[in-house]
């Protein structure tokens, strides 16, 4: 089966082992969002590709959740000696994916095909896009102003109320090359979307033109994951987000927030009383055990999920 799955970082990024661990490495393309992106130090950061870069090709930290497994902080140490900014952590391994990133972008080198190359050199057989070689920022909003996201996210910790979000850039947008093939696909077998945050993993991409549009006339049924378990996110500010926007914490808000795209809804078997429900809207759900601890489980639900879709 050939497989398109939408993903963010860290919730997204176990989903996309799973299912390369299910598919041959040709069979699946991930769309991965580059919203936040920014400029630090001088170097281009793409967090998002980053953690499914680590995760997919086995360098990733799996206790912090974030870059490489064995990483040093020698860089880090003298900067903050110096009085810099410290507030984003660079490990020493992992400056040299950003320095080379931002070498290859200043020579005039797309996004898309660094993301390809680097991938390529850490073995990973999956295609890899970024939603598009064109910036789109994530910007935060709140009470006492806009906020770019990793501001928000990593400096201030998530703590200011959220009121909305924009993604500047995402008018002028393109799809990255390879998206919209991949999604008009004949022989697609389903589009997945990950258990990432909705509102700032998920929707920065469908911001790009052209995809939400390709989503909706795709052939290939379009399941999403729930990202909210009981009632609270399973990794970062999402049900907080969702609490500051006035909309209720739940799985069947999740659904919601995608209605008009989806075909199926995978709902973890906590919240599997909620199925019932939703199905009277039209909505076919299953139930899985969707909390990803450890490999075993990314597989487990790859494997379920590609099941639901087949059966759509």
């Amino acid at each position: 089966m050939k497989c398109v799955a939408l993903c963010g970082g860290v919730g997204g990024a176990k989903l996309a082992l799973g299912l390369s661990h299910v598919l041959s490495g040709e069979n699946l393309t991930l769309i991965v969002n580059t919203g936040d992106d920014f400029t630090h130090l001088g170097l281009h950061i793409s967090p998002d590709l980053d953690t499914v870069m680590y995760t997919l090709s086995g360098l990733a930290n799996a206790q912090q959740g974030w870059g490489r497994a064995g990483e040093t902080w020698a860089f880090m140490a003298a900067l903050r000696k110096l009085g810099g900014e410290d507030w984003f952590q660079l490990g020493d391994l992992d400056l040299a994916t950003h320095v080379e990133r931002t070498r290859r972008l200043a020579a005039g080198e797309p996004l898309s095909h660094i993301t390809r190359d680097f991938f390529a050199s850490l073995g990973v057989g999956a295609r890899v896009l970024p939603m598009s070689d064109d910036p789109v920022r994530t910007i935060i909003h709140t009470p006492r102003g806009e906020l770019a996201f990793q501001h928000y996210f990593v400096r201030d910790k998530c703590a200011p109320a959220v009121t909305g979000f924009s993604f500047a850039g995402s008018e002028q947008a393109a799809p990255a090359p390879g998206i919209l093939q991949a999604l008009g696909d004949p022989d697609l077998g389903c589009v997945i979307i990950c258990p990432s945050n909705p509102f700032v993993s998920i929707n920065p991409i469908l911001a790009v033109p052209g995809i939400r549009a390709a989503l909706k006339t795709v052939r290939a049924p379009v399941i999403a994951v729930s990202p909210i378990v009981g009632g609270r996110a399973i990794k970062g500010p999402t049900a907080k987000m969702m609490y500051e926007l006035g909309i209720p914490q739940t799985a069947e808000a999740v659904a919601a927030h995608y209605d008009g795209l989806l075909d199926g809804f995978i709902l973890d078997e906590t919240d599997s009383a909620l199925a019932q429900q939703l199905e009277t809207t039209g909505l076919v759900c299953a139930t899985a055990q969707s909390v990803m601890h450890t490999e075993q489980d990314r597989v487990e639900l790859a494997r379920n999920v590609l099941d639901f879709a087949a059966k759509r």
